[in-house]
């Protein structure tokens, strides 16, 4: 499989490739200028490959939430390979792709991945996976953005946290006790979006590069509180 995979929906920039069963990647982490980074992160990648973008089977990008003008470059980007390429698309979740990289940071067993991203605005952005049967994390609710006091963890006591969002509001660490630190500093990565857009290129599932649309989730932030997951 020969999978484009980006994400700029936080600081992190990058940008990864597969040509069979080799992964090159790309990543920086720069509070501006990814426009530019991620572009020539892609120019890069292809020439050390020497792979035609033509040539790919697909583009994966991280489709948020996350920065605004984040999660919007990376669908932009994306539209405009993949229009000009010939290809079809893949969003992946911004928060499941920290789901994945925290899967990878601890070997012990645990109930699930809670994922909180720093939304600045004194607000986190969250969600809680549990791994499938491929390893993949599952969403368990609906992603969601608001008070760090409105994270509710899933029941079970084995949780890894993972994600800035706990560096930028340390109380939320003690909905998941017993995390390696090294979770609290994970951003999403290239690889980890492409590791979880392979399934659908795989079998096939992939969108037109118009339906490559950013994920805000903020906008969806007046909801009733009954709508709110449950948890105990």
């Amino acid at each position: 499989m020969r999978l484009l995979a980006l994400d700029t929906s936080t600081e992190a920039c990058s940008a990864a490739l597969s040509v069979g069963d080799a992964v090159l990647e790309r990543s920086v982490e720069a509070p501006q200028g990814h426009a530019g980074l991620i572009l020539s992160m892609v120019e890069a990648l292809l020439a050390e490959a020497g792979v035609a973008l033509s040539a790919l089977d697909g583009i994966a990008f991280g489709r948020g939430p996350g920065s605004f003008t984040g999660v919007r470059l990376a669908a932009s980007v994306t539209q405009g390979l993949a229009f000009g390429a010939g290809l079809g698309v893949v969003p992946v979740s911004s928060l499941r792709a920290v789901a994945w990289q925290a899967i990878g940071v601890s070997a012990a067993a645990h109930d699930g991945v809670l994922v909180c991203n720093d939304a600045r605005m004194q607000q986190v952005y969250w969600c809680a996976y549990r791994p499938g049967v491929d390893g993949l994390p599952i969403a368990l609710m609906e992603e969601a953005v608001g008070a760090p006091e409105s994270v509710l963890r899933p029941a079970g006591n084995a949780w890894l946290g993972a994600g800035r969002g706990f560096r930028a509001h340390p109380a939320l660490a003690n909905l998941v006790p017993g995390t390696p630190t090294d979770a609290f500093d994970l951003l999403p990565q290239a690889r980890a979006v492409l590791a979880l857009a392979r399934p659908d290129v795989a079998a096939g599932r992939l969108l037109p590069p118009s339906e490559a649309l950013p994920i805000y989730v903020r906008d969806e932030v007046a909801k009733p509180s009954s709508a709110r997951p449950s948890s105990s």
